[in-house]
């Protein structure tokens, strides 16, 4: 039996300011849900990493450029797709080292991977140079089993 989902999608300008609108839109669509606080923070927090990821480095915050969010649930998960199709991740494992970052001068922690894999049971990178990159953040429901598609 194929289980029902809810599912959002959202575009939005390449600016900073829409960072706080995305987190908030995806915190709403899965209010609804039985989450702690904690976990619906994290979820908020994951979201806002991956968004400020595509604004910052996919776009170099060219608002004329747009951040794709899709989100979905059912009763055994949430996941969340952050998309952009900007300059891609040259070297993806360099990426995923804490402190590692391309824009120092903007005085960015590099911590942004590492929140996400922290605070989301799974997370999946697809990226290319020129390409975009395409973030998933899974979020289990069900916590006494694996869950898979």
């Amino acid at each position: 039996m194929e289980r029902k989902k809810n599912v959002m999608n959202l575009e939005f300008s390449a600016r900073s300011e829409n960072e706080s609108f995305a987190r908030v839109a995806v915190a709403a669509f899965v209010s609804k849900l039985n989450l702690t606080l904690d976990e619906l923070e994290e979820i908020k927090t994951a979201v806002s990493e991956a968004v400020t990821n595509a604004i910052i480095h996919g776009y170099e915050e060219d608002a004329s450029k747009q951040v794709r969010i899709s989100a979905c649930y059912d009763d055994e998960y949430i996941e969340v797709l952050i998309e952009d199709h900007g300059t891609g991740i040259a070297d993806i494992e360099e990426a995923r080292q804490p402190l590692f970052t391309t824009k120092p001068e903007l005085e960015r922690s590099g911590m942004g991977f590492t929140i996400m894999e922290n605070f989301m049971d799974s997370i999946e990178i697809v990226t290319g140079k020129e390409r975009g990159t395409r973030i998933v953040l899974r979020k289990n429901l069900v916590k006494d089993k694996a869950v898979y598609n």
